[in-house]
């Protein structure tokens, strides 16, 4: 990352001549590997960190002004006082509700010249949103020199979207941004916040995220109208059954009991939440036992409730789980709130040329679009980069 840094740094002084040198932070994207669209509901996750994601070059100001800079989008945003959302600032919208939720904390930055630069890609389910959230966080709370935990900072981050943003997220993703930690995943229980590092030991198979190249934002999926449909199956099931106070209380046990109160969309967004759940604590076991191949076949078995239950994917995600199951991959799904976004799957390192080959070549005779490919590995959690890193 030294040269990166180097360049960045050249570029943040081509932009502000007249600033010192900057501090320089970064924040990883994540990827969920089991455990979707329940935190929400209280469930399980098991997202873990990458080695892709934002770095942020953050150099004080004395004049209360913010000036922001994205190598990744054209538009510059300043601002001083007024921490409203404006439209026009779009991806400025994020920095700039992280500043107004630190001054409600009694955080207030002295203004900063700002520079940004991502190898996420937008759009595509892997938190850009929440990495640039927690860079944000941790950069100016460290400029300021306050104290600010990283759970703390992960309950900002998530009150800037839902209240500042607008998008009804969990925690999911702020929590793996601040606490991911290399060759681990995080089990997360997003009803108590307790939480527990996973090994994540695969040997000679890498991380794959694929790109399905089909976009969409938060606001624009159709996530907050299946977190509105979680929340009024689980008010029949209360209904019905007075000991039921969360999903949480309900196992696979239950599921006849459950599709005898609900209908359709009710019953399947229950069924899925209620497997989904059962689904991560499999997991969890399958990597402490170093049982990969289960793990795999927990992924396969995730991607299809997701489909067919939860019917999130959409065609572009379902066509893409089929050519990677067609090009040899044993454990693969859509991650990310779907309609779009990526999926993640293992591959093995001598697979990995042939894998991309010919998932590409499906994929693309089958939809007219060109999928992108990130090889990676889990990260480190939000940090401040020191010379050489």
């Amino acid at each position: 990352m030294a040269n990166t840094l180097t360049y960045l740094q050249e570029k943040f002084h081509e932009l502000y001549p007249h600033a010192d040198k900057p501090r320089c932070f970064f924040a990883p994207g994540r990827v969920n590997l089991i455990g979707e669209h329940t935190d929400y509901t209280g469930g399980f996750v098991m997202p873990l960190a990458l080695d892709l994601g934002i770095t942020m070059l953050i150099h004080p100001r004395e004049d209360g002004l913010y000036h922001l800079h994205s190598l990744d989008f054209p538009n510059e945003v300043v601002f001083k006082d007024d921490l409203t959302y404006q439209k026009e600032d779009d991806w400025g919208n994020y920095p700039k509700g992280v500043i107004a939720e630190l001054n409600k904390i009694g955080i207030c930055p002295p203004g900063a010249d700002i520079l940004i630069s991502s190898n996420l890609p937008t759009g595509a389910g892997l938190s850009s949103s929440a990495a640039l959230g927690m860079v944000t966080a941790f950069g100016l709370s460290t400029i300021a020199n306050a104290s600010l935990d990283l759970k703390e900072m992960a309950f900002l981050c998530q009150r800037m979207e839902n209240n500042f943003i607008g998008v009804a997220s969990g925690i999911m993703d702020q929590f793996a941004v601040g606490f991911g930690a290399k060759d681990h995943a995080i089990f997360l229980d997003c009803l108590t916040m307790e939480w527990q590092l996973v090994p994540l030991l695969l040997n000679n198979m890498r991380i794959v995220i694929t790109n399905s190249s089909k976009k969409r934002g938060l606001q624009e999926s159709r996530y907050n109208e299946r977190r509105n449909e979680c929340e009024e199956a689980l008010a029949i099931i209360k209904a019905n059954l007075p000991n039921v106070n969360s999903y949480r209380d309900l196992t696979i046990d239950d599921l006849k009991t459950i599709d005898s109160l609900l209908q359709y969309p009710h019953q399947e967004r229950a069924r899925h939440i209620i497997t989904e759940n059962n689904r991560v604590l499999e997991a969890k076991n399958a990597l402490l036992n170093g049982e990969v191949t289960r793990l795999g076949q927990l992924m396969l078995a995730s991607h299809r409730s997701l489909s067919a239950d939860y019917e999130v994917t959409g065609r572009e995600l379902d066509t893409l789980f089929l050519c990677q199951l067609q090009a040899g991959c044993f454990a693969t799904r859509m991650t990310g709130a779907g309609f779009g976004g990526c999926t993640v799957s293992l591959v093995a390192e001598s697979e990995l040329d042939n894998f991309q080959k010919t998932v590409s070549t499906l994929y693309t005779e089958q939809t007219g679009l060109v999928p992108e490919f990130y090889v990676t590995k889990s990260g480190d959690g939000v940090r401040e980069l020191k010379e050489g890193e």
